[in-house]
């Protein structure tokens, strides 16, 4: 996200109060818009395509489709929006399905404002807000690559991404082979060699090689 863009935001959760509240919290911050409001997961959904948020606080216990299904679903019609899980669950279980649901985050819903606003700006930058038990359970899980890539901070797509430039793909062939826009491309390489400090794709490719992401014929 470019310095001075809003951040938009969707509100997901089957109680009115709870959404009042939370754009009662939100609204003095200048640099956050809320676009919209969902009460259970098909208008989630819905109100995604319509609206095409940053980030979506989303609810566990909903009506009918549940937060993690609603998010699951979610990430994989629209990967480039960030979800939060925002809930009274706190329950390391929970996390680690959130986590495992695409989520990039998962808050409770009574941390303080200050929470709230520094976990948007958090998963706009490209990383993640779980705890480290939830991390270290899901690399335990995951393959070798993906962990050496979480150890840098590194997101799943930002992996993707970093495997393809190592490769030798172009901005453009990546964008077409991940469905998405050549500028979100152009961000996930800014944001891996910033994350890994460094600056030309020869740098990109030798790191790759090392840590086994690609492999040298």
């Amino acid at each position: 996200m470019n310095k001075g863009e809003k951040i938009r935001l969707l509100l997901v959760d089957d109680h009115p109060i709870v959404r009042d509240g939370l754009k009662a919290r939100l609204l003095s911050r200048a640099h956050i818009e809320i676009v919209g409001e969902a009460s259970d997961g098909q208008e989630a959904l819905e109100k995604a395509r319509a609206f095409m948020p940053d980030v979506v606080f989303m609810d566990i216990g909903m009506p009918g489709m549940n937060g993690l299904e609603t998010t699951r679903r979610l990430c994989q019609i629209l990967p480039d929006v960030k979800v939060i899980i925002l809930t009274i669950y706190d329950d390391e279980e929970y996390a680690l399905q959130a986590l495992r649901s695409g989520a990039k985050g998962y808050l409770l819903k009574n941390a303080p404002s200050p929470d709230l606003v520094h976990a948007l700006e958090i998963v706009c930058r490209g990383e993640m807000l779980f705890s480290e038990n939830v991390v270290d359970l899901a690399q335990a899980e995951g393959s070798p690559e993906s962990r050496l890539c979480a150890s840098v901070r590194l997101s799943d797509r930002e992996c993707e991404v970093l495997a393809y430039i190592a490769e030798g793909w172009m901005n453009r062939e990546i964008a077409e082979k991940l469905g998405v826009g050549i500028r979100t491309v152009e961000t996930h390489r800014e944001n891996v060699m910033r994350k890994l400090d460094l600056h030309s794709v020869a740098d990109l490719t030798r790191y790759a090689i090392s840590i086994g992401l690609v492999r040298l014929e």
